[in-house]
This record gives C-alpha cells, structure tokens and sequence, in this order.
C-alpha cells in the first residue's frame, strides 16, 4: 500500500461519515487502488467520471466518495422515488427525472439543483458501458444551465488510481470545452480497456 497522501477530504459529518471513510479506504487499500487530489469545496457540481466499463466502477467511486466524506446523487425516473420505497431511493441518493410534459432531463437536473443547498451529481459522460465514439453531452449542459462546476473525477485501471484532477467551470463554448475535459483523461484505461477511448 502507497504510503503517499491520498488529498483532503471533505468537512466531517458526523460519527458514521468518519467510519465509513476509514472502512472505505480501507477496502480501496486492500483492492490496490489510491485515491489522489484534493476534494474541493464546492456544495454544489457536476462529477463526470470515467471511465465506465463495468458495474464495478460504480462500486469504486461510491467507495471512494465515502472516503472523501461525501455523499453522491444519480439521476432516476421519478417512479423511482414514489411509492411506499420512495424515501429509500432518495435516500440512496437518487435525484428524480420527471420527463412528462415539457419536462427533459437537462432542466429537471438544474431544478433540483435550484432547490438544494448541497447536490453532488455523478454522470458518466459515456452514457454505457460500451464503446461510445462521442460522448454525450448533458452532464456539461446540467452544469451548465444549472451554473454549477465540473468536478474531473478520474478512474485509471493502468495504475489503479482514482484521481480528482481538477474543477472545471463551463464557458458555454461546447467545443472547445469538451476537448478540454476529455484531455484530462488520455492515457486512462477502463477495466475493459477495448470499451474506453477519446479522442487524440
């Protein structure tokens, strides 16, 4: 096990965050992986991670949220979150979707965000698990509309590191931005190496 610095984590909740930090380093220490970079202050972001895929990336980035003492959200159908369940899944982080009426993914994300004082959102820019040749472009409109930053979250099977590489703030120009963010991640491999590629 590295005996580098893993970075600063976020400000302690409480008891159970201070346990499931130490657990949660402690398995991603055993699994071979380091964490590197500061996690910034910002209450509110767009985390765009990747690569993904594997469901056992999902696995490892809420291991090492947890570690870093924070909490993440995803997106999910609204249905998810009704029902005699519902405060669970919401619980679990869930930020529901309601795509009825004029309602569409990008403005339901910027109103959740509007009505919460703290909201760390987790979208893989790929969309799959898959080989994708582009990647979707609405975590940048999310973080975007919502005038909210970036969070660059990145997960290296080479070297086994997950890393916070940086925060990135949208300008508006889409391409040159995204160029920009998907530099941050040239040279990483997914777990299935053949499924992660951006461009040169």
């Amino acid at each position: 096990m590295s005996s580098e610095p893993k970075g600063r984590k976020a400000r302690s909740r409480g008891l159970v965050s201070e346990l499931a930090s130490g657990i949660c380093g402690l398995y991603l220490d055993l699994c071979g992986w380091k964490i590197r970079g500061d996690w910034p202050s910002d209450p509110k972001a767009v985390i765009v991670a990747a690569p993904h895929t594997s469901n056992w990336d999902g696995i490892y980035m809420i291991a090492a949220a947890a570690y870093f003492r924070v909490k993440l959200g995803w997106m999910g159908k609204k249905s998810l979150t009704t029902g005699p369940f519902g405060f669970i899944v919401k619980w679990l982080g869930c930020v529901p979707i309601d795509r009825s009426g004029s309602n569409n993914m990008v403005s339901s994300m910027a109103e959740a965000f509007a009505a919460r004082d703290e909201m760390l959102l987790l979208v893989p820019p790929e969309g799959t698990r898959g080989l994708v040749r582009e990647w979707k472009s609405g975590f940048y409109h999310i973080a975007r509309v919502a005038g909210v930053p970036l969070i660059i979250a990145v997960m290296d099977y080479g070297t086994r590191t997950i890393r916070i590489a940086t925060v990135f703030h949208p300008t508006g120009d889409t391409e040159a931005d995204m160029p920009a963010i998907q530099a941050y991640y040239k040279g990483a491999v997914g777990l299935h190496r053949e499924n992660f590629k951006v461009a040169d």
